[in-house]
């Protein structure tokens, strides 16, 4: 009777073993694909990125490549992750709905594909700051220094979903004082510092008084600083999101920039890999949107502020 029984548990042990290795799937090859790594926020994204992977799996294979915001050279790059093998591709898309045949094409694979920062159609999940709260945050700052009354300018950028929301955000918090009238909201000043100075440039040449400007990155706010400086216009107060060590620089420096609200790419891409590991093991996340919150950074806290660059 016993050795039946015991015979009973080894078969019952054996048909249970496929499941239980089914659902401990171990990360062999991960494929980041960002929007460029000229860029510290991507740079800090994919050693976030694999940080994790390696405390998951030590002999795990990570590649990163700078897409160069080129949607072609993107789609180039997940084929060549599917060719490779790869288990999980991290994308942060160049275009959230022109990248959706790329996704699907890695996903029939078997690859989990989790987009980082911005969306991507099609992705199994996505993780991004809270862009909507990080617009609010830095328009919030502006409503109060100017006393709810003033000329603002929205410099806006790439229209990807990040940019969108940032903009949708600032927007729905001066829409509250009807006394601050928004100059201009349409300007893509290309995420860039070169774009931040010549779209700057132009507003400053039209608009005798500007008050303040919400830039939809850092990079776009120190070029905007650099234009008015240049044209010697004061009393600007310019706001921003990122939270980048540039930024960290100018709110400890004499420039006109006063506050940006915080992201944490090194965090997000963190949660992408552990997001993404769980789903390769069957468990999807309840919602597919992780939306990670922001704070804002100004000349009074900057000092107590960690970022991008900080030891993990």
């Amino acid at each position: 009777m016993r050795k039946s029984l015991f015979a009973l548990a080894v078969i019952a042990a054996a048909l249970a073993a496929p499941a239980a290795q089914a659902q401990n799937k171990q990360i062999k090859s991960v494929g980041i694909t960002l929007g460029s790594l000229g860029n510290p926020f991507f740079v800090s994204l994919a050693k976030g990125a694999e940080a994790k992977v390696k405390q998951y799996s030590p002999n795990a294979k990570v590649n990163a490549l700078s897409a160069d915001y080129d949607l072609n050279k993107q789609f180039s790059q997940i084929d060549g992750f599917i060719a490779s093998g790869a288990d999980m591709i991290l994308v942060n898309a160049v275009d959230a709905k022109a990248i959706e045949p790329a996704v699907q094409k890695a996903k029939k694979a078997g690859i989990v594909v989790v987009g980082v920062d911005v969306a991507a159609n099609g992705a199994d999940a996505t993780v991004q700051t809270n862009n909507v709260q990080a617009g609010e945050l830095a328009c919030q700052y502006i409503v109060e220094k100017l006393g709810g009354k003033g000329n603002v300018i929205i410099q806006n950028g790439p229209q990807v979903s990040a940019v969108i929301d940032r903009v949708n955000g600032c927007k729905t918090v001066l829409k509250k004082s009807p006394d601050i009238k928004i100059l201009s909201d349409d300007q893509d000043a290309k995420g860039s510092r070169e774009g931040g100075l010549n779209v700057m440039q132009n507003h400053l040449t039209r608009f005798p008084k500007i008050d303040a400007v919400f830039a939809i990155n850092d990079p776009q706010a120190i070029g905007t600083d650099l234009a008015a400086k240049q044209l010697n216009r004061k009393n600007i107060v310019i706001t921003s999101v990122d939270g980048a060590p540039d930024i960290e620089t100018a709110l400890k420096s004499d420039t006109q920039v006063q506050a940006s609200a915080s992201q944490d790419p090194y965090m997000i891409a963190q949660k992408a890999v552990e997001i993404g590991l769980d789903i390769m093991n069957g468990k999807k996340p309840a919602n597919p949107m992780t939306l990670l919150p922001s704070t804002l950074i100004t000349r009074t806290n900057v000092k107590d502020y960690k970022g991008w660059q900080a030891p993990r």
